[in-house]
């Protein structure tokens, strides 16, 4: 947890925030390969690699929107790469702990505290400020209020809840729906344009994680029903 946030957050400093969510979108790969090796009745398929192909392609032109220009930056591209890997170790470990029957909260709360507890040593890396008096303005409030219980509380126990039921491969294919909700949120809330590269590109993610999810369910259907042979 601790590296997952630090690398991501690193990354956004030495390169672009298309970059990185391009790269970052690459996090269901990493996690079915990963799957494929260390947890029981999850294996890397030829189509969850074309749907995830696909989904990627239609990732590339969200981000993109008809802008095809290429900015290498290095060092945070790296990062970029390394923060999907760690993203996909944690999944496979919160499987591993669901199969061991923990409650989902418990497991989460520890999860967190314990990412605290070795965030803190990073403080003294970057410019911290504490400077409390910031949480009297109600903008900064909400923000971390809802950093703090939806983005991260809510949507970590939900996480782990799917990963526990659906299993970490099929449930890592709805990171491919995050730039598509973006976007459609971005023309509902903030009045963005839409066009036809976002249209496409939406397209071919929804249809990339439909045949890679399609895949998940049938060996899902497979592996709990002990007539199949």
């Amino acid at each position: 947890m601790t590296l997952y946030f630090l690398i991501e957050n690193i990354a956004l400093l030495y390169t672009t925030a298309s970059n990185v969510g391009v790269i970052v979108s690459i996090a269901p790969f990493f996690t079915a390969v990963l799957a494929n090796f260390f947890l029981d009745g999850e294996k890397l398929t030829r189509r969850f690699i074309i749907g995830f192909g696909i989904a990627l392609s239609g990732i590339l032109l969200i981000a993109l929107n008809g802008s095809f220009v290429l900015q290498l930056n290095p060092v945070g591209d790296l990062l970029a790469f390394i923060a999907p890997a760690v993203w996909a170790i944690y999944s496979v470990l919160m499987r591993k702990i669901g199969q061991l029957c923990y409650h989902t909260i418990g497991a989460t709360r520890k999860v967190f505290f314990y990412g605290l507890i070795f965030m803190l040593p990073a403080l003294f890396l970057f410019e911290f400020h504490w400077e409390l008096g910031r949480f009297t303005s109600m903008t900064n409030l909400s923000n971390v209020l809802y950093l703090g219980l939806g983005a991260s509380a809510l949507c970590f126990v939900t996480w782990n809840r799917a990963v526990n039921l659906l299993g970490a491969i099929q449930t890592s294919v709805y990171i491919y729906l995050v730039p598509v909700i973006t976007v459609v949120s971005s023309v509902l809330i903030l009045r963005e344009q839409i066009t036809w590269v976002i249209l496409l590109g939406a397209f071919l993610t929804l249809f990339g994680s439909y045949i890679s999810e399609r895949k998940g369910h049938k060996l899902n259907n497979q592996n709990t029903n002990p007539h199949r042979g």
